[in-house]
């Protein structure tokens, strides 16, 4: 996640009655009628699970502190979307008010804050139709990113399938002009899979990025449950070897949320899947169910687990693996 900078504008607007729900599973559907006390009904994956308890080390005050005020404030005031608000992660105040570092970090989310996809891990409000881009986004982004000082942005974006590229157009405008205010910044997309199109990321990977991040999320027996259809396992592992493949250096990540009935043997199955495909940095962290609404948690993965899972993930080839309970799955500063 990024912070947040000067008075640039980069919200989209967009069409409240365009605003609709998608994904809208069958078993979703049959079960809408009244059930249970939450409006939206519950699914066969989702609702709460009173046999999973969340453990201690899990248990987090809530956000607050004079770091997360202002990073609150000022992303009010510049009228910025950060993927920490807009997905309601849970870890936003351990990274706003800056963690064991003291650095704060949100991640600056382009394309408007409304995607054309519904998983059914991910809170972010979904729309057939979203609001087209900002066409001053890229240049205003650039100016505020910049006039902050730091080293090391990250940027992300939204589903965007409603445009011919993804997106990924914008997303190199974006980088370029950073890049032309400030050469030596390094930039960390973590995108979309652009509906597998290669085309597109070649777009983004030759703009001057350093670091192609695109989550596969989940192992490949959950796939079909986690995410929306039109993601896929075998797309995003295209999509994240191309990227590789297309220029000389470029560094590769992806990230995996345990605790939604994953095995350790299919774990490993993924991690030896993006190990062949040379993947540089995997990061591991907790699911956390942002509503009831949301898939349903299955474990609460102890930090010794993560601990192995790190240890054996560079055992077996990856230049760095971040694991943990609080390790956010969302991207924040490297």
């Amino acid at each position: 996640m990024s912070r947040c900078y000067p008075t640039p504008k980069i919200r989209c607007e967009i069409a409240p009655e365009k605003s609709v729900k998608l994904h809208e599973s069958e078993e979703n559907t049959k079960m809408k009628a009244g059930s249970g006390p939450y409006p939206g009904g519950m699914g066969l994956y989702t609702g709460r699970d009173p046999n999973v308890k969340k453990p201690n080390w899990l248990r987090q005050r809530a956000p607050q502190g004079k770091k997360f005020e202002e990073v609150k404030d000022s992303l009010s005031r510049l009228n910025l979307h950060t993927v920490c608000e807009e997905a309601q992660c849970p870890n936003i105040g351990e990274c706003w008010n800056g963690g064991g570092d003291g650095i704060a970090t949100a991640t600056i989310m382009v394309l408007g804050d409304t995607c054309t996809r519904g998983c059914r891990f991910c809170a972010v409000k979904t729309s057939s139709n979203p609001a087209p881009p900002d066409p001053m986004e890229p240049e205003n982004t650039a100016n505020a990113v910049v006039s902050w000082g730091v080293d090391y942005i990250v940027l992300t974006s939204v589903d965007r399938d409603d445009l011919p590229d993804g997106g990924s157009g914008h997303f190199a405008q974006t980088v370029k002009a950073m890049k032309k205010l400030k050469p030596e910044i390094m930039v960390e997309c973590l995108t979309s899979d652009f509906r597998g199109e290669l085309t597109a990321v070649d777009t983004l990977v030759h703009s001057g990025l350093d670091v192609f991040a695109h989550n596969i999320e989940t192992v490949k027996r959950l796939q079909r449950i986690v995410r929306d259809p039109r993601a896929g396992y075998e797309q995003s592992l295209s999509v994240l070897k191309h990227a590789k493949v297309s220029k000389e250096g470029m560094i590769t990540k992806t990230s995996i949320m345990l605790g939604l009935g994953e095995t350790d043997d299919e774990l490993k199955e993924t991690m030896a899947d993006l190990r062949a495909i040379d993947v540089d940095i995997l990061t591991l962290g907790q699911y956390l169910q942002p509503t009831p609404l949301h898939l349903t948690v299955k474990e609460y993965v102890t930090p010794e687990k993560f601990a192995f899972w790190k240890e054996y993930g560079e055992a077996i080839g990856f230049r760095y693996v971040a694991s943990g309970p609080l390790v956010s799955i969302l991207p924040c500063f490297v």
